[in-house]
């Protein structure tokens, strides 16, 4: 059980990334600064996806 919940959230930093990409398409023409900021919140969200993603292979390493 407690596999689904780490594998949820896993893929829920990818919807928050993809969310943040659309609001950088968004407002790329008319804020840089805060496209810029969206862009970094996107970099973030992939980047914790895959350190959740080896954190949970490596628990379920531990396990078997």
């Amino acid at each position: 059980m407690l596999s689904k919940a780490y594998l949820f959230f896993e893929y829920a930093y990818l919807a928050v990334a993809v969310f943040f990409i659309y609001e950088t398409v968004n407002n790329w023409s008319d804020d840089r600064s805060r496209a810029y900021l969206y862009l970094f919140f996107a970099v973030v969200a992939i980047g914790m996806f895959f350190f959740k993603r080896n954190f949970r292979k490596k628990m379920n390493n531990q396990d078997k």
